[in-house]
């Protein structure tokens, strides 16, 4: 049985243990972001909140895509991954209860994570983003098998 590691809203864990499945729910607008090296075994998720934080000294930066990314790939490096070997998958970004403004933080996250990788050549290997469907995100640290499930239904990417 794996020991479920919960990622909160504006969290982000690591882990290398192969019986860790790191897991973050409520993904409606929020970005959830898996990173997994398949070499080093080992996997990252984040749950970020909003795209953008607005000062130099922010209290938590995972809260925040533009800053908490780039961090939590800084970590994984430092754990022994590869930067070029890690694959990432993104969940989330959906607009809730199809509210059309200016807020809309779902499609606000994935512009600046799109904007993060492509500055810095970066493919998302795959994304189950946009919609109305709240999603759970889970990554198995041993084999980096990325879960979506919503509404009772399951799969992967």
């Amino acid at each position: 049985m794996k020991n479920r590691l919960v990622v909160s809203i504006s969290d982000m864990k690591i882990s290398r243990r192969p019986r860790d499945m790191l897991v973050t729910h409520s993904l409606g607008s929020c970005l959830g972001l898996a990173a997994y090296d398949p070499a080093a075994r080992v996997g990252g998720l984040i749950h970020c909140l909003l795209p953008r934080a607005v000062g130099p000294n922010v209290e938590n930066p995972y809260m925040y895509v533009n800053v908490g990314v780039p961090l939590m790939i800084r970590k994984l490096a430092s754990m022994g991954c590869a930067k070029e070997g890690l694959v990432f998958k993104a969940a989330g970004c959906g607009r809730m209860n199809l509210i059309q403004n200016q807020f809309d933080t779902g499609a606000q996250n994935m512009a600046m994570l799109e904007s993060l990788f492509t500055r810095n050549g970066v493919v998302l290997a795959a994304q189950d983003v946009g919609g109305t469907i709240p999603r759970t995100l889970m990554l198995d640290v041993e084999t980096g098998k990325v879960t979506i499930t919503s509404q009772g239904q399951e799969w992967e990417i």
